[in-house]
This record gives C-alpha cells, structure tokens and sequence, in this order.
C-alpha cells in the first residue's frame, strides 16, 4: 500500500489502532508494566484512547476469557512499530508483561 493511499485529503499520516483483550493474572506485575512502559509510549506520540477492566466475557471467538480490555492509538503504523522495537520496551514487556498476562487477543487493528 502506498504512503499516500494512508494520508487523508488534509495530507497528514492516518493513526494507527489496535484494541486488545488480554487475561491479567497478576494485576500488581501488570499495573508496574503500564507504569513503566506508558513514558516510552507517550514519547512514541502513542496513548490509550480507552482501557477496561472486564468483570465477564460473554463472547470471546478464541474461546478465552479476558479481564481487559483496551485501544491503543499511534500516530501510525511505523511509529506502533518502533514502540514495539525499543530496547527499553523490549526489556520491560519481558520483565513484567510476559510474568503478569497469560493470554493476549488482537480484537482488531487499522487506520483511522
């Protein structure tokens, strides 16, 4: 796809979503994950437009349960790309994210 079939007619790169279920086994683990990667992800121009804790799943497709829920937004696809490759991400989704989630759902990803 070309860079210009992703600029809407004001010329400006289109945001990249994602929202994502997750089953959280360890709230504190995952609260010190959120505290330590939001930083690096506000610095990637990246944010969470919404975030849910889940009482109850009432359909979920993959057939898991999730207790979370939410949309990450960045200003497009390279800048969710490069957040996801920093060295320091990197290192702090594998210290705390991968101890405190046991599963992760991709509800969905696109361009807005």
């Amino acid at each position: 796809m070309s860079m210009a079939a992703l600029m809407p007619e004001n010329g400006n790169p289109m945001a990249f979503e994602m929202i994502v279920g997750l089953w959280v086994a360890d709230q504190e683990k995952y609260a010190q994950y959120r505290a330590e990667m939001t930083p690096l992800l506000e610095a990637a121009g990246g944010r969470f437009r919404y975030d849910f804790e889940v009482a109850r799943t009432l359909k979920c497709d993959e057939g898991h349960d999730v207790n979370r829920v939410f949309m990450i937004q960045f200003p497009d696809q390279a800048a969710k790309d490069a957040f996801f490759a920093d060295p320091r991400y990197v290192e702090i989704r594998g210290r705390l994210f991968t101890a405190a989630v046991e599963r992760t759902i991709r509800i969905a990803q696109y361009t807005t």
